[in-house]
């Protein structure tokens, strides 16, 4: 537990240094680096991507596309690269049919290309005006409630919610998360607004507090299912104390697309 505080803690210092010290292109290359470990974790620590080749070039080319979508912003640039992937793919397929099925493809068209998309939202987030300060938001939603349904789920917790997926969340555990993802996120906001011309409404805070911790916890509940039918405790150990990308950003990955789009329908109705 010490490990996995201390730990935490020089993350999140770092994930400040990353966001309002260091140039831009660290957030970048530090999301760009993560798509790749995701990928990797999700095809190959799991085992459900056999051809080691196919892992290698699939960690490789979720790199590549993660680098497209930031450096090069083009809708039609992203599209290619995730035809061309996809298309390489199925030539390996064709290629190795007897080694290789469609469901080994599909875990890896997943891997190289969904998954950097939806870590990629904290990027398209960062580029949004007064993104410095709202990329913080998806971060607040996720870890804020996995916090709080952790301390909430340990004092209060009787009720198992999901007892064969993951034995040590509790109903009072998530109702906690979520509560305590508002409270945060509110004053989250508040900090925002009072420092800074976001002016978000409170009950925008409300609501992405609430939506980011119930999605986050679907997140976390998803990505415990792949690890209970694969067999595998941690999806790796880069993290101390915490695994691997997949264990420490399976909420963020979900809960950041529902943020971007909140903001986007926010933004679009307020012009």
């Amino acid at each position: 537990m010490k490990t996995r505080i201390a730990f935490g803690v020089c993350g999140f210092a770092f994930v400040l240094l990353a966001l309002y010290v260091f140039p831009p292109v660290v957030l970048y290359l530090c999301v760009s680096a993560l798509c790749g470990l995701a990928c990797y974790e999700l095809i190959g620590s799991t085992g459900l991507v056999r051809e080691r080749a196919v892992v290698t070039l699939c960690t490789a080319l979720a790199v590549v596309y993660a680098v497209s979508e930031i450096w090069l912003s083009s809708a039609v640039v992203s599209e290619l690269v995730s035809l061309a992937i996809l298309i390489s793919l199925f030539l390996h397929l064709l290629h190795k049919h007897e080694k290789m099925d469609f469901s080994q493809l599909a875990c890896a068209y997943f891997g190289t290309v969904v998954l950097p998309t939806l870590l990629l939202s904290l990027v398209r987030i960062f580029d949004m005006r007064g993104g410095e300060l709202l990329v913080l938001l998806p971060l607040v939603a996720a870890w804020g409630s996995d916090t709080f349904a952790y301390f909430t789920g340990v004092l209060f917790g009787r009720h198992k919610l999901a007892p064969l997926i993951s034995p040590k969340k509790t109903v009072e555990g998530s109702v906690g998360g979520v509560a305590g993802a508002v409270i945060l996120m509110i004053g989250a906001v508040a900090l925002f607004n009072h420092h800074s011309a976001i002016d978000l409404p409170y009950w925008v805070a409300a609501v992405l507090g609430a939506c980011g911790a119930v999605v986050g916890q679907l997140g976390d509940l998803a990505f415990s299912i792949i690890k209970r039918q694969t067999g595998i405790k941690d999806y790796g150990r880069i993290f101390p104390g915490h695994g691997g990308v997949l264990d420490r950003f399976d909420s963020v990955i979900f809960v950041a697309p529902v943020v971007e789009l909140l903001l986007r329908l926010l933004s679009a109705n307020a012009q």
